[in-house]
């Protein structure tokens, strides 16, 4: 296959497998979104959405949020690591949503990089998923299976999210990044990784890691 069979091959498959698809965090605006993403950070989905409901319970908004302190929103995300720094950062950047911009999540990629606590990444799931403006964010999953197929160096994120946007069509970006993110956790996960389930690398994968599996 060429490099361009291979890639619809791919966008046909996960088409296939998920003609409609879940978002993984709950949330149900833009801002409860961006604290989800951000809680999300070295830690899984299914436990944030175990502990948002607790803190969306208390605040939702971020009116809300800068009335509990810090130590009270560390105290309720604990369970998803890294409290000390995620909980500064959601205090802050409420309160920069309040003072810059009339507590609404900007719809701009710098404007919420500027805000505490907020990567490249976050910016862009926020973006594609609760604006819909085209953005390809790179997690561990993506990272993975872009590299499993041959479509990036796997040196990066940075370079993988640069690969996908110049493999994929644009209009394509907001449904892929969540395609490959199920398809990397149901079929070609890190851990645990079963070959005869996973078709796209079975099909398309560069010949070093399926060699890499065949000598297992």
């Amino acid at each position: 296959m060429t490099k361009k069979e291979k890639v619809a091959f791919a966008m046909k498959t996960l088409h296939n497998l998920y003609p409609e698809i879940p978002i993984p965090l709950d949330h149900s605006d833009p801002y409860t979104l961006l604290i989800a993403v951000l809680l999300s950070a070295q830690s899984t989905d299914v436990r944030v959405n175990k502990i948002t409901p607790l803190l969306f319970e208390r605040a939702s908004s971020p009116q809300e949020m800068i009335k509990l302190t810090v130590d009270e929103i560390r105290e309720i995300i604990k369970p998803v690591g890294l409290s000390p720094m995620k909980s500064k950062g959601i205090h802050g950047l409420s309160q920069i949503l309040l003072e810059k911009h009339n507590g609404k999540v900007p719809q701009d990629f710098d404007a919420l990089e500027e805000l505490p606590a907020v990567g490249h990444k976050t910016a862009s799931v926020v973006m594609s998923q609760a604006f819909g403006v085209p953005a390809f964010p790179v997690d561990t999953h993506i990272h993975r299976l872009m590299y499993r197929w041959g479509f990036t160096n796997g040196k990066s994120v940075v370079q993988t999210e640069l690969d996908a946007k110049r493999l994929f069509p644009k209009g394509k970006w907001n449904d892929l990044h969540l395609q490959l993110i199920w398809y990397g956790r149901e079929y070609s996960p890190a851990r645990g990784w079963k070959i005869e389930n996973d078709i796209i690398t079975r099909t398309i994968g560069r010949k070093s890691v399926l060699k890499a599996f065949d000598e297992k």
